[in-house]
């Protein structure tokens, strides 16, 4: 089979003729709604799972330098990561667990472990600046050639069980890993020129951790193999007896992490990585539905053979969901897909004619049938059948996000762009008292992102981006105007629209930037927003929803572990199936 594709934000694969790719490509009407986008699922695109590919493929060692903590969980451990001609190192700083000022939100002042992902080797002068300056946060400033600085916390419960469980000999129970999943979660990643990090932007072109994202997966899956080595020494400090975790349960546990408010304000500050994410997986999914099968029809089997796993995992899934869709409805769903694939496999090897594009003939024909959660799930597992094309994909996802105005624009032409970009706008009910209910603003004591009633916060500033009010509201003063006229002098008589007028123009022929929705509106829900970042941007498995607000998930749930990846892992790790107990 052969693949080829131009893609409009750069980046070029071989593949069918882009026209076929365009026409399998959804309509930003299509997947731009936020019901929509809170049904994608994690794929080879994913940051956390584009990460494990490229550790996986080049074979990325992770050494352990140093381990000098005490029972209590107090002290310093160090590693050091190679990838390629490059290395890092990841100093970690362990503490004993308290309950004074422990949070697992962003207003916390107590963690059990803070990291740092720095450039080289790292002295132990820079060590010691790095234990000073981490636990003062925002007061605080990193050392050069630091990447990020991060911060978990330990599941109590799960952690103390599979403590006492393996100084006694035994392994943890099987069923209590399965409702947590992880033995300490994520309370912050902080880079791109936060605290003195190193910004985005500075990262050389041949750096391997240069596309989105990837900086911050790497400290996630550090946390994981730290708190996995913390387990085993704590343990053996406890028992003679001790054992360590079975290779099972090991690969089995990943990192937990909790999002809230503050992705809403990330997808209005970045448009255009929101756009190319978004595109790199529709383009993955267009090309894998143009695939030709041969006699074997051995992508069909692939497929087949990951729709079981998938199903497997979605009836394992011992988590209890309240307004997510649960696992079981999942599963049933994607039984209803196996039944059709497994069909369409058996036609194919018994040299039955097959439609131009069976796989694009197989979505067309489920569409609106199953679950949207269901569908996503066949379009993540669709990309596993093109591999390299997705692994190139991601590579392109080195943005500069600079929006720049263009002054001399025709008054014209920029209303023809908003009537064709951003027409849903004009759709919305923007006047009611439950259209215009809320606001979002920084807690001042928390300095956290919220949202609340206007009639109960007051004063405070709009943080949300009001993009549908922003836009009509642009439109009306623009039709008063020439149509020849420049844009420039339509802002020396209208400068408050000057941001909007920017961001219309630079995000122009992007298909994907900004969700359509009124944020400001009753009806509005915020965990929507945060599930696309968690679960299909960042790729976090069995998201628990709490107040339509916050979730909590697992990353790297079955992920390889850094002695598998030395070795040379299974490129198919997710959905994991749960060990035997």
């Amino acid at each position: 089979m052969s693949l080829a594709l131009s893609s409009p934000a750069g980046g070029t694969a071989p593949g069918p003729d882009p026209h076929s790719l365009f026409r399998l490509m959804r309509s930003p009407a299509e997947l731009m709604i936020p019901e929509r986008l809170a049904s994608i699922q994690p794929s080879r695109v994913s940051a956390s799972r584009a990460l494990m590919s490229r550790a996986i493929r080049n074979r990325w060692t992770i050494t352990r330098t140093g381990f000098d903590i005490d029972e209590r969980g107090r002290g310093t451990a160090g590693y050091r990561i190679d990838i390629g001609g490059w290395r890092f190192s990841f100093p970690v700083f362990s503490f004993e667990p308290s309950s004074q000022g422990r949070s697992g939100r962003i207003i916390g002042r107590s963690w059990d472990m803070m990291g740092a992902l720095v450039e080289g080797d790292i002295s132990p002068a820079d060590v010691e600046r790095t234990r000073v300056e981490l636990p003062k946060l925002y007061e605080g400033r990193a050392t050069p050639g630091t990447l990020i600085w991060c911060r978990s916390n330990r599941s109590q419960r799960l952690f103390d069980h599979a403590l006492q469980s393996l100084a006694a000999g035994r392994q943890p129970d099987v069923a209590q890993l399965g409702q947590i999943c992880y033995l300490m979660r994520n309370t912050g990643l902080d880079g791109n020129g936060t605290f003195g990090t190193k910004s985005f932007l500075a990262f050389e072109k041949d750096h391997p951790l240069r596309w989105s994202l990837s900086a911050q997966m790497l400290c996630a899956y550090m946390m994981r193999v730290f708190a996995q080595d913390l387990l085993h020494h704590l343990a053996r400090l406890a028992s003679p007896q001790a054992v360590t975790l079975a290779p099972e349960l090991a690969r089995y546990l990943g990192v937990g992490n909790g999002s809230a408010l503050g992705l809403m304000l990330f997808v209005n500050n970045h448009p255009r990585l929101i756009d190319r994410w978004l595109w790199s997986r529709e383009e993955a999914i267009a090309r894998a539905k143009c695939l030709v099968t041969g006699p074997d029809a051995a992508e069909v089997a692939t497929l087949l053979r990951l729709l079981d796993k998938a199903i497997l995992f979605r009836r394992q899934d011992r988590v209890v969901y309240e307004a997510i869709t649960p696992s079981d409805v999942v599963a049933a769903d994607l039984a209803v897909v196996r039944g059709q694939v497994e069909r369409l496999l058996d036609r194919l090897r018994q040299g039955e004619a097959a439609a131009e594009h069976p796989l694009a003939d197989l979505c067309a024909s489920l569409d609106g049938r199953i679950h949207p959660d269901a569908m996503e799930t066949l379009h993540s597992l669709l990309i596993e059948l093109v591999p390299e094309a997705a692994d190139a994909l991601v590579e392109t996802l080195v943005i500069d996000e600079e929006l720049t105005a263009r002054p001399e624009m025709p008054v014209g032409r920029l209303r023809e762009i908003i009537h064709g970009q951003y027409a849903w706008a004009f759709g919305l009910d923007l006047e009611s008292d439950t259209a215009l209910r809320y606001v979002w603003y920084k807690s001042v004591t928390a300095e956290e992102p919220r949202r609340g009633p206007r009639d109960e916060v007051g004063e405070a500033v709009n943080l949300g981006l009001d993009l549908p009010r922003l836009i009509v509201r642009l439109d009306g003063d623009l039709a008063a105007q020439d149509p020849k006229q420049s844009v420039a002098r339509f802002l020396l008589a209208h400068p408050h629209h000057r941001a909007i007028v920017t961001r219309v123009q630079a995000l122009a022929g992007l298909s994907y930037h900004s969700p359509h929705a009124d944020i400001m509106s009753e009806g509005f829900v915020p965990a929507h927003i945060t599930r696309l970042l968690n679960v299909g941007i960042h790729g976090i498995d069995k998201t628990r929803d709490f107040l339509n607000r916050n979730l909590r998930g697992v990353l790297f749930h079955g992920a390889p572990t850094p002695a598998e990846l030395a070795a040379g892992a299974d490129d198919t790790w997710f959905y994991p199936a749960e060990p035997l107990s």
